[in-house]
């Protein structure tokens, strides 16, 4: 047996990490027109990915409690934002009188991203957004970028010269699709 220091195979035996941004993953998903069950989905990124670690970036909003916990009963690291009402500012798009809550998460999964980066040989980027250029671009000079999870297929063409990298989830529906329990007759 061997003490002191660490040699580089210790280093390279690192996990995968997954950084979720989970208001892109769901939207996408529903807008391929089915839900995902996250608890499956955890799996999957467990077993066909490597993924020790899945970190899940949610805007935070009160009455979802139960669904952090859920999430996080499920294996997921769940990383909180404070939103913020922009159902009165002038600068919104919609028209509607319906309250518009912002919890832009982008910020905090590139920190987490780089900061946790001692601690896994491969990352997988959960988003179609462009905005994860910068950061793709980073892990793939590093070597650390193992894929790109997208929704669908309408992910941000500035992803297109990262398209090695590309698994589409729309792609994997029958494996990770939620469905409802039927609801018990009462006699």
């Amino acid at each position: 047996m061997r003490f002191g220091r660490k040699d580089n195979k210790a280093k390279k035996q690192l996990g995968t990490y997954a950084f979720i941004d989970s208001q892109n993953l769901n939207l996408g998903i529903q807008r391929a027109g089915w839900k995902m069950d996250w608890r499956k989905f955890r799996d999957f990124l467990a077993n066909k990915y490597g993924v020790t670690h899945a970190y899940m970036f949610i805007g935070y909003v009160a009455e979802n409690e139960d669904m952090y916990n859920q999430l996080h009963e499920s294996g997921y690291l769940i990383v909180l934002k404070p939103t913020v009402d922009t159902s009165g500012n002038d600068d919104t798009k919609s028209n509607s009188s319906k309250a518009v809550v912002k919890g832009n998460i982008d910020a905090e999964l590139v920190l987490y991203a780089m900061k946790e980066m001692p601690n896994y040989s491969n990352a997988i980027i959960i988003s179609g957004d462009g905005d994860f250029y910068c950061l793709a671009e980073y892990l793939e000079n590093k070597g650390r970028l193992k894929n790109i999870m997208t929704p669908n297929w309408k992910y941000s063409s500035l992803l297109k010269p990262y398209e090695k990298y590309i698994v589409r989830l729309d792609q994997k529906r029958k494996q990770l699709e939620h469905f409802d329990r039927p609801k018990k007759l009462k006699k």
